[in-house]
């Protein structure tokens, strides 16, 4: 048996220690959130936080993250000001990629509370959003952090 500490609950697992920790959250312990995009890690949409810090959780075998804290977007409460800047700015559209995006810019605030665009930027680099909004997830972070964009020129 392997033991995890997910949101703050000890579960135990029989999957095998080589098994991806998105498979045993999502199909041993039932938590979906998390989803499933590339299945190389190479497009944020599950990442999960692993004592504090963004994983994906696709690449990562479950071995690799007995006993430490594991944080999946159903360990953020629905009042994170993240997740009501989330709302506040409409940034959702189709919805897939945002667990992921979420839980990385959790890490971000963190580690950066205030965060300026370049952070933002670099933070959320590895999150794929298929429907396009950037703009809007550089807002949210914005708006809940209570800090302010940068002044951009104007786009032909």
């Amino acid at each position: 048996m392997i033991t995890l500490l997910v949101n703050g609950t000890r579960l135990q697992t029989d999957a095998g220690v080589d098994t991806p920790l998105l498979w045993v959250l999502r199909d041993h312990l039932h938590m979906t959130g998390t989803k499933f995009g590339c299945g190389a890690g190479l497009c944020g949409a599950c990442t999960v936080l692993v004592d504090g810090d963004p994983k994906r959780s696709c690449i990562t075998p479950v071995g690799d993250v007995q006993d430490r804290a594991i944080t999946t977007i159903e360990g953020i409460p629905e009042n994170h000001p993240l997740k009501q800047a989330w709302l506040a700015e409409e940034v959702s559209q189709c919805g897939y990629c945002q667990p992921g995006q979420i839980m990385s810019a959790v890490a971000l605030m963190a580690r950066t509370p205030k965060p300026a665009d370049a952070d933002i930027d670099r933070a959320m680099s590895g999150n794929l959003c298929r429907c396009g909004t950037y703009g809007r997830i550089r807002r949210a972070i914005h708006t809940a952090s209570g800090t302010k964009p940068a002044k951009r020129g104007k786009t032909p």
